[in-house]
């Protein structure tokens, strides 16, 4: 099958695009964790930057609200962030130093679930500003994307003690080791097949897990491709970008994989997300935003 693929440069150098969402309008928000901002790239081409407050914060991923807000993480701050749809800030600090917060997903009710890569423990942000933290099981389970499940509870990767997680609403743990050993999880996203979908960095693999915790695994072509954040597609399709073979994947309905080289070199995909045409969004550390369709 044919594509169309583009990169677009940032208005800064060395900027380290890292997680991206794309919100109902089409409008593409991306995190820029080396220059400190929150941007957006509108559907007309133009690209408008809010810097965040606190300096060095290290935004890394970030959700676009129910409302319309977008929430970030800022890891080096130890802060979970808000930026309304009139550009004004909000920021939450939170109870313990070096939390490393990473992953951010809505719940239910506009509660905000973050992961704490340091901390090893699941937040959640209430709409009145108040946070609840709770403990992982393992104290070294290093959290990182976490997505509201279809059975209303929020599922986790846990990357070091290789398992995928999920909590419900009043705070109960269960963990589902991945049966690859090592396989290290990171990214996780909820699938248009009522299941959730996660990749395996380590394991070279896009592993799929029911609501009943069955796991099946999908072996990626490209050895060492180090799998990172993943996406569903408008489709039964899932997209993942190949952060180590510098390509976006994707697993399509039949359970075969296709694979696309990236322009630049150097890309260094991580964050990635659909736009509801079918064009998948890619956040480029190399200071680009990508861009992949598929021509029919």
């Amino acid at each position: 099958m044919n594509i169309e693929l583009k990169e677009i440069d940032m208005l800064q150098a060395d900027s380290g695009p890292y997680g991206i969402a794309v919100s109902r309008e089409g409008n593409v928000w991306f995190t820029q964790h080396k220059a400190n901002k929150i941007s957006c790239l509108h559907q007309n081409g133009t690209i408008k930057e809010f810097i965040v407050p606190t300096p060095d914060a290290r935004v890394l991923c970030l959700t676009i609200s129910s409302i319309g807000d977008i929430w970030f993480t800022e890891n080096g701050a130890d802060k979970i962030g808000r930026l309304s749809e009139t550009g004004v800030f909000t920021e939450y600090p939170l109870p313990h130093p070096n939390s490393a917060p990473y992953g951010i997903a809505e719940g239910l009710n506009g509660d905000i679930w973050f992961t704490e890569m340091n901390g090893n423990r699941i937040g959640r942000l209430t709409a009145e500003g108040v946070i609840h933290e709770y403990e992982l099981p393992n104290k070294e389970s290093y959290p990182s994307f976490i997505t509201l499940g279809p059975d209303d509870s929020l599922w986790f990767a846990e990357n070091q003690n290789n398992a995928i997680g999920k909590i419900t609403r009043l705070g109960e743990i269960m963990e589902y080791p991945i049966p690859t050993p090592g396989a290290a999880p990171v990214g996780l996203a909820s699938g248009n097949d009522g299941a959730l979908w996660f990749t395996e960095i380590m394991g070279n693999k896009i592993g799929r897990i029911t609501m009943s915790g069955e796991i099946t695994e999908f072996d990626i072509p490209t050895p060492n491709a180090r799998p990172h954040a993943i996406a569903a597609g408008v489709e039964a399709d899932l997209w993942f970008t190949e952060w180590g073979a510098n390509k976006i994947g994707r697993l399509t309905k039949e359970r075969t994989f296709e694979e696309y080289t990236i322009k630049t070199s150097n890309g260094e995909p991580h964050g990635i997300g659909c736009d509801k045409e079918g064009s998948v969004w890619f956040a480029l550390e190399c200071n680009k935003i990508g861009k992949l369709r598929l021509l029919k």
